[in-house]
């Protein structure tokens, strides 16, 4: 019985998905559940598995092509059997040809008389090189004689001189290029970063934020933590969530999105958070991180990291959002201007820690210091909001217990 293979399910805010790795050829067998086809969209890439036992019938949209939602694919034979590889028919082929050279080689002193042989070793003349004109294709002597006076008249080659006096040319490195086609995931924030500086007011602000309190929090608690939430570890990135959802609820103004002439004020907060990943950066949501602990978050955290590089990550994970944090740090970045997330209205910047002398109480210390940057759109925040909210989350961070007492 044949089975249709056929494009997930897309959902609305994905019009339609590119065909890009077939893992089963027409022919090969495969089992329920193995992966057959991989769906790449604007987001994830999908995997399209087997319905049942059987065999790939048929390709029908080729790597490269456009596919829309439930678009058969190809075809599947339940229960067929798999063609066999014709792995003999190279060897068969080539025995005749060596059965057909066997009686040549057998038969040079047969086709090639010794007088004739011997001239040919002494002029370096290839034998199989010579057409025999004696019986049977015998080579007689007059032919070797031949093709030595041919030798002795065929056109000089240029003299080694004439070559060393053409222009010196300086040794080039390795200069191969490879030309390979923009993934969907890559060409779509390629195109949606483009429009986001194209159609925002975007401004960035900056500040600065004294690691030391969270460090030493971190370095104190971190063995309980772990131990106390089943091996998930503590990081930074829980601590900046948490700060950025507090400063949300203060300055709804940055968790909200404009849709047309509307300004749609969220009255929660999905923070999406950027991953690194084989195929670029994703971003994605952590659902109501306002009712989230730090264990939660770092375990979110986690999970979507591990999913990235596995390259699992779903659609509906991807989806939404109402603000975002990056952490270029992570990298070795200093300071950067990140760029908003339509249709977000700001993005939270991340950079590495460093240890720089500051000025604390009129004496110059040495302290951890991060460089935070906050990108927003101008058309809904004013600075005035922008920079409060970058203020809120440097008295957060450098003041933990005002997480705790909400102030």
């Amino acid at each position: 019985m044949a089975i249709e293979i056929k494009a997930p399910t897309f959902p609305e805010s994905v019009a339609d998905g590119t065909v890009a790795t077939w893992h089963k050829k027409p022919g090969e067998a495969v089992k329920r559940d193995e992966l057959i086809v991989d769906i790449e969209t604007d987001k994830v890439v999908i995997e399209v598995l087997a319905e049942a036992d059987g065999v790939v019938a048929e390709i029908i949209k080729n790597e490269g092509d456009t596919v829309l939602s439930n678009e058969v694919l190809g075809k599947l034979t339940e229960g067929g059997v798999a063609a066999a590889a014709p792995a003999a028919a190279p060897a068969q082929a080539a025995a005749p040809a060596q059965a057909a050279a066997a009686p040549a080689a057998a038969g040079d002193d047969q086709i090639l008389s010794p007088a004739a042989r011997k001239l040919a070793e002494e002029n370096g003349i290839d034998p199989n090189s010579i057409s025999g004109s004696g019986k049977g294709g015998r080579v007689t002597k007059e032919d070797v004689v031949a093709a030595v006076e041919a030798k002795k008249n065929a056109p000089a080659a240029k003299p080694a001189a004439a070559a060393a006096a053409a222009p010196v040319v300086a040794a080039a490195g390795d200069r191969t290029e490879k030309r390979v086609p923009m993934t969907r995931v890559r060409a779509t924030v390629a195109r949606r970063l483009v429009e986001a500086q194209s159609n925002m007011a975007m401004l960035t602000t900056f500040n600065e934020v004294d690691m030391s309190e969270i460090m030493a929090l971190r370095s104190k608690y971190k063995d309980q933590f772990e131990k106390a939430h089943n091996g998930t570890r503590l990081g930074f990135m829980s601590f900046f969530v948490k700060a950025a959802t507090e400063a949300l609820k203060r300055l709804p103004a940055v968790n909200a999105s404009i849709d047309g002439n509307d300004i749609v004020y969220h009255g929660y907060q999905d923070i999406g958070v950027a991953v690194s990943s084989d195929r670029g950066l994703v971003v994605p949501v952590l659902r109501n991180a306002e009712l989230m602990g730090l264990a939660d978050i770092e375990a979110g955290i986690a999970a979507y990291g591990k999913k990235a590089r596995d390259g699992k990550l779903s659609i509906e994970e991807m989806t939404g959002g109402t603000f975002t944090i990056t952490n270029g740090g992570t990298f070795g970045s200093m300071m950067s201007t990140p760029i908003v997330n339509p249709p977000q209205a700001a993005i939270l910047g991340m950079h590495n820690i460093i240890q720089r002398p500051v000025a604390v109480n009129g004496q110059v210390v040495i302290r951890p210091m991060m460089y935070l940057a906050l990108s927003y759109d101008h058309r809904l925040i004013d600075g005035k909001e922008a920079v409060t909210f970058l203020v809120t989350i440097k008295n957060l961070l450098e003041d933990p217990a005002r997480l705790l007492l909400d102030i």
